[in-house]
């Protein structure tokens, strides 16, 4: 089983601007979001983008406009030598109930299955209560960025993060070294 960072995507890697139905919407939070990923690939773990993207269900914009987005968003990365694995998200307006839509862990499920990912050595990253609430309800690490909606959600958690970074690659240094500390504590 493989070990890996779901990442959201709107606030977490990309500024958060709305409903980003258009690629030349997408800007990356700063100038730290490539190396960040990259690190994650150079420490073997595989980048997995979990986000909801309810602007589907709400009618403002297509499966293939989110698809050509997170394309875009691959394009950029990969052009810093960052790559990520894999994209899941839920399509669904927040009043569909589905089970895909964070907090609920239907899209990390279905990447634990089909990428044959260990949940409990795994780390969700994002700046939402739902991002924190969906790593608690996977088994995996949480950790919160006070990018995006991070510094107003931060105090609306009923349960804490393992950590809280500034920005992402702040969070991805937390779990390089969290890993070393756990590999050190097994020997």
């Amino acid at each position: 089983m493989k070990r890996a960072v779901f990442l959201d995507r709107d606030g977490t890697i990309n500024e958060d601007t709305g409903y980003i139905g258009s690629p030349e919407r997408l800007r990356l939070i700063d100038g730290t979001v490539v190396d960040a990923v990259k690190k994650i690939n150079e420490a073997g773990m595989m980048v997995v983008i979990i986000s909801n993207q309810s602007g589907v269900g709400r009618g403002y914009f297509t499966t293939e406009a989110v698809e050509t987005v997170n394309n875009r968003l691959r394009n950029i990365l990969g052009k810093g030598g960052a790559k990520i694995d894999a994209f899941y998200y839920c399509p669904h307006h927040p009043d569909e109930g589905c089970q895909c839509r964070k907090p609920r862990t239907g899209l990390v499920s279905r990447a634990s299955k089909e990428l044959g990912i260990d949940l409990s050595s795994s780390y969700v990253i994002g700046d939402k209560v739902s991002d924190i609430e969906m790593a608690y309800k996977s088994g995996a690490k949480a950790v919160l960025v006070l990018t995006g909606y991070g510094t107003e959600h931060k105090d609306l958690l009923k349960r804490s993060p393992d950590f809280i970074a500034k920005k992402l690659s702040e969070a991805v240094d937390w779990i390089i070294k969290d890993i070393k500390k756990a590999a050190g504590s097994k020997q």
